[in-house]
């Protein structure tokens, strides 16, 4: 019925929820059987039956109030201490900050690096998460960790998990957010802590055997350009098409003509409310200002000289 327990804290919420079952099963054929029972015991049998007159039970109905108030009370308690222990992180929980985008996850890690849609951790150790959002709501939830909490633009939320084994999990949007809400997925990767150190210190450096092009076509796909911005002929999704972007005179929504060089590339990444194509609903677009660096943005440029 439940994915796999992958955290400190699953155990704890699993085991709430199979005694809520367990509970609500017992009910449901306890007071199946009654009625059953009741309806054939006292069914009408002639016409000269009569229904005796019965005022109340004392007994009976202390029984059904005091038994589902310590139950609703043993589920409070049992509920509201696991709360408290999910919404409390460790204080040597290592911090990682979240950006929700419209499709996709950011995660800013304390020395600089930024992971898109791949969250990366050490093994045994708290994760906090400090998460807010660029535009709409959203919400982040791993089921293997059992935690979910809602990602909210102008605040921030945090939630904080433990994983004890290394190994993947899948991370979904459970908060409807538009067009590609589906497709808003991402991963979170359990490192051991010698390897975790290794990524991060590798992650930081531009691997400068791969063509400037093609690292430019991976960082397209990883931020999920083409979910707005097509790379096939003769298509247009929600933003002006790639193919054959490079040195066109474009119209702007204010009625200038700009040419679409490395400069309005570089600005339509960094403030790409600056100069609105014509034709194209403004403000969709977030500013990749300090998430794509200055090597990253180059990269990009030689890739869209690729589409012609």
């Amino acid at each position: 019925m439940l994915p796999p327990a992958g955290s400190t804290n699953a155990a704890e919420v699993d085991a709430l929820f199979n005694f809520i079952n367990v509970i609500s099963l017992i009910l449901l054929v306890g007071i199946s059987i009654a009625i059953v029972y009741f309806a054939i015991k006292y069914r009408r049998r002639s016409d000269n039956d009569v229904t005796p007159v019965i005022t109340h039970n004392n007994t009976l109905e202390i029984t059904w109030s005091v038994i589902p108030l310590i139950l609703v009370m043993i589920v409070f308690g049992w509920g509201y201490k696991g709360y408290l222990n999910m919404a409390t992180a460790p204080e040597d929980a290592y911090e990682v900050q979240v950006t929700a985008r419209s499709w996709l996850w950011e995660f800013h890690y304390p020395n600089g690096n930024v992971s898109i849609d791949e969250l990366h951790v050490p093994v045994n150790r708290p994760i906090k998460l400090v998460m807010n959002s660029s535009d709409v709501i959203h919400s982040f939830y791993v089921p293997d960790y059992r935690v979910k909490k809602d990602v909210l633009p102008n605040r921030y939320t945090s939630v904080w998990f433990e994983v004890p084994e290394t190994g993947e999990a899948t991370i979904f949007c459970t908060e409807y957010c538009g067009m590609d809400h589906s497709n808003m997925m991402g991963k979170v990767v359990v490192h051991s802590q010698e390897e975790f150190d290794t990524w991060l210190a590798e992650s930081a450096q531009v691997d400068e055997s791969i063509p400037p092009a093609d690292r430019g076509r991976e960082l397209v796909q990883r931020f999920g350009c083409t979910g707005c911005h097509s790379i096939e002929d003769n298509s247009v999704i929600q933003g002006p098409s790639f193919v054959g972007i490079m040195g066109r005179d474009r119209e702007l929504e204010d009625g200038t003509t700009v040419t679409t060089d490395e400069n309005y590339i570089r600005e339509s990444i960094l403030d790409p409310q600056s100069q609105i194509a014509a034709g194209f609903p403004g403000g969709l677009m977030q500013s990749y200002a300090g998430i794509l660096n200055d090597q990253q943005i180059n990269d990009i440029i030689e890739y869209l000289k690729t589409l012609d």
